[in-house]
């Protein structure tokens, strides 16, 4: 896990404000859904991408190396080797 050096406090209806630097870093928009794990006393932040990440399809997807892929891309990828 790679350190930011960015510190926010929590306002009063416990809410942070991700760094326009990080949103940018990451890809997420304003209406994206973020993902929260928790891992021991971690609190991780994922963008949430249900879809297969090539062409966007919900059904049938496996996650591979933490990136959503279809049957019909991962078949497609492995027989263009």
């Amino acid at each position: 896990m790679k350190a930011t050096g960015v510190v926010r406090k929590l306002d009063d209806l416990g809410r942070i404000v991700l760094p326009i630097e990080l949103r940018r870093t990451l890809d997420i928009k304003e209406k994206d859904a973020v993902e929260i794990f928790v891992e021991g006393d971690l609190i991780l932040l994922k963008k949430y991408q249900p879809a297969c990440i090539f062409c966007g399809d919900f059904k049938g997807i496996k996650n591979f190396r933490g990136k959503n892929i279809c049957h019909k891309c991962l078949s497609e990828i492995k027989w263009s080797k």
